[in-house]
């Protein structure tokens, strides 16, 4: 088993994002992926070696948590940018549900954007739990730490300074926040609500 670049999900042409700082997030991103396959094959090596039970393999297995998920957040995030991409309209089942859960969509968006602004680094992931059908918003601050068993990520966002400090520095994050939100790959995201709600999963890529 392996994993390969899913090309096809690098953004471009973004309103208020510059190529530059997609192109220096996307090599980040190609590091995950690489570092993932590295890790496999390694894990695989010392277990037909007998050396499963090592701290060596037990150090490579936390690793492989880190790289994976770094890999796996990048890709929920590269696939919900898009240009040009259509707003959400009010009519469909993600924006009633999350009208319906915070009040208005506005209100959800509010809430959003104050856990992508949390005094960390990390992520801010809008999840769905399917077995309620309840949204909500977390701050990850480690990639392979802090998400919610059996929830199905259906809105991420990148808040580390890796995502903007090319176009805003390091303290650009709230500019930052406002472009993601002008980019936002709406039909992508409904689809991933629609295809949790039916208990299927959401294919990320």
């Amino acid at each position: 088993m392996s994993y390969e670049v899913k090309v096809h999900l690098k953004p471009a042409n973004l309103k208020g994002i510059s190529e530059n700082q997609i192109a220096q997030h996307w090599k980040l991103y190609e590091g995950y992926v690489a570092n993932t396959n590295a890790l496999l094959s390694e894990l695989e090596a010392l277990r037909k070696e007998g050396k499963g039970g090592t701290a060596l393999y037990a150090d490579r297995r936390r690793r492989f948590g880190f790289e994976v998920n770094g890999m796996v957040l990048h890709e929920y995030y590269f696939g919900n940018l898009k240009a040009g991409a259509p707003e959400l309209p009010a009519d469909s089942p993600l924006h009633r549900a999350l009208a319906e859960q915070y009040g208005s969509f506005e209100a959800w968006k509010e809430d959003f954007v104050k856990c992508g602004a949390s005094r960390s680094v990390g992520w801010a992931v809008c999840y769905l739990d399917p077995a309620t059908g309840g949204l909500t918003n977390h701050f990850i601050q480690l990639h392979e730490d802090g998400h919610i068993a059996g929830f199905i990520p259906v809105f991420i966002m990148d808040v580390f300074e890796h995502a903007y400090m090319v176009d805003w520095g390091a303290g650009g994050r709230p500019d930052y926040i406002k472009a993601f939100f002008e980019n936002v790959n709406w039909p992508a995201v409904a689809g991933r609500y629609d295809e949790g709600k039916a208990r299927k999963v959401a294919p990320r890529f």
